[in-house]
């Protein structure tokens, strides 16, 4: 009799294990896209046999072996294929080519396989590494991340980021044709390229969870899964790279944005401003681990990166016990230091928020209206909706309505479209 557990079996262990299945065939193939593909089909038939059979004592070990049994099915096709041209070749007298060895079979019991920890970890930051390869798109190394690294399927990235269930099949099939184009190797970069690169990772994990933490279109103020699984990547690669300050400084940057997180929405999942927010219902557990992940990059003593120093500022807001009483001229120092290192309009207009925090509104209208005139943020909500605001507080009504009608119209979110329609009714 099937077992209707099954199923969900699957998909407990694939989100657990994908990224290790994924990294041990593409080690054992050399071939990334074919990797990902072995695994696919690894999966679908575990879907089909585990409700029907039970599952297996080694669920991991049984997908890694099926995996393995299909490359091998793989390679003895294409063997046989090789031959063939051989033959063709000689009859047309062009010369010999050589036939494609079949590999000895290794795959035992799947009870019996063993997962080298010191290899998993290769697996897994080779697999970062390639799935946030610079030759791809930002959208295709967020799709194949999360695919391959963080095990979603196509449906539940397309869910994710709002966007059709076939785009994100289309993006990840191109992106694996691109690196298969560019011979992009399954193997963690050489040195001299590893700090470029694992840029590049810290960027689709931050993206990750820049959505999932303030949604950009949609119902939803937060999208708790996608900011959780970014949270589980920032983790695993602190693992895999613990000498890296900046990687403990994103780590930080995320454990100190998620603990405000059960504050951040009423019951009906309305958004709470900061100044409205009940501190105690902050993760303290998440603040704790923040701020040790800020100290462990702050130790290395190379001074802290972008991230680190936006976490910085997450600190500053992590211990304050209220608005009032954050150190509001620590955190523009901190904003001025970001925006020399990593400069940017949306890191001025935090400066200037937290500019007006500190020294009233007038102080930070000036920044606000230089980012205006250059249009560095046209078509975002996010400067009128703060121009409105300072020019409340200024005592300017008409032309805070305007900015704030006018942030209303281009905000694709709809509780922050809810925040700023109650602060264009409050203007009478």
């Amino acid at each position: 009799m099937a077992d209707p557990t099954g199923r969900e079996a699957v998909a407990a262990v694939w989100r657990i294990e994908s990224a290790r299945i994924v990294g041990a065939l593409a080690r054992y193939t050399g071939d990334f896209a074919l990797a990902e593909d072995l695994a696919q089909e690894a999966l679908a038939e575990a879907l089909v046999t585990w409700p029907r059979e039970g599952v297996p004592r080694h669920p991991a070990g049984w997908l890694l072996t099926v995996g393995r049994r299909r490359a091998i099915d793989a390679f003895r096709r294409r063997s046989a294929l090789d031959d063939r041209y051989t033959v063709l070749a000689r009859d047309l007298g062009e010369g010999g080519i050589a036939s494609g060895s079949v590999p000895a079979d290794p795959v035992r019991d799947a009870g019996d396989v063993l997962w080298d920890p010191d290899q998993i970890d290769d697996d897994m930051l080779a697999l970062m590494f390639v799935s946030c390869h610079p030759v791809l798109s930002r959208e295709a190394r967020v799709a194949l991340t999360l695919r391959v690294v963080g095990g979603l399927t196509s449906d539940e990235i397309a869910r994710a980021f709002l966007v059709p269930t076939a785009t994100v099949q289309a993006r990840i099939t191109r992106a694996k044709k691109i690196l298969g184009a560019a011979r992009v190797p399954f193997a963690v970069p050489p040195a001299r390229e590893r700090a470029e690169r694992l840029g590049a990772v810290l960027s689709v994990i931050y993206l990750i969870f820049t959505e999932g933490s303030s949604a950009s279109s949609g119902d939803d103020l937060i999208r708790l899964d996608l900011a959780s699984e970014a949270q589980r990547l920032a983790r695993v690669l602190a693992r895999l790279v613990p000498d890296e300050p900046e990687v403990h400084g994103l780590l930080a940057l995320l454990e100190l944005t998620a603990a405000r997180f059960p504050a951040r929405t009423g019951p009906d999942g309305e958004p709470v401003l900061l100044e409205h927010q009940d501190r105690r219902r902050w993760d303290r557990a998440a603040i704790r681990r923040g701020r040790a992940a800020l100290a462990r990059a702050e130790r290395a003593g190379r001074g802290l990166g972008a991230y680190g120093l936006q976490a910085a500022i997450a600190e500053c807001h992590a211990v304050a016990p209220s608005v009032d009483a954050t150190d509001w001229e620590r955190v523009v120092l901190i904003y001025e230091a970001l925006g020399r290192l990593a400069p940017s309009p949306v890191v001025d207009l935090n400066r200037a928020v937290a500019l007006s925090m500190a020294r009233g509104p007038a102080a930070a209208l000036s920044i606000v209206d230089e980012l205006t005139a250059t249009e560095a943020l046209a078509g975002s909500h996010l400067l009128p909706g703060v121009r409105g605001e300072l020019l409340t507080r200024l005592g300017r009504t008409g032309e805070a309505r305007a900015e704030l009608e006018l942030a209303v119209r281009l905000c694709g979110n709809k509780r922050e479209r809810a925040v700023l329609e109650r602060k264009l009714a409050d203007l009478g």
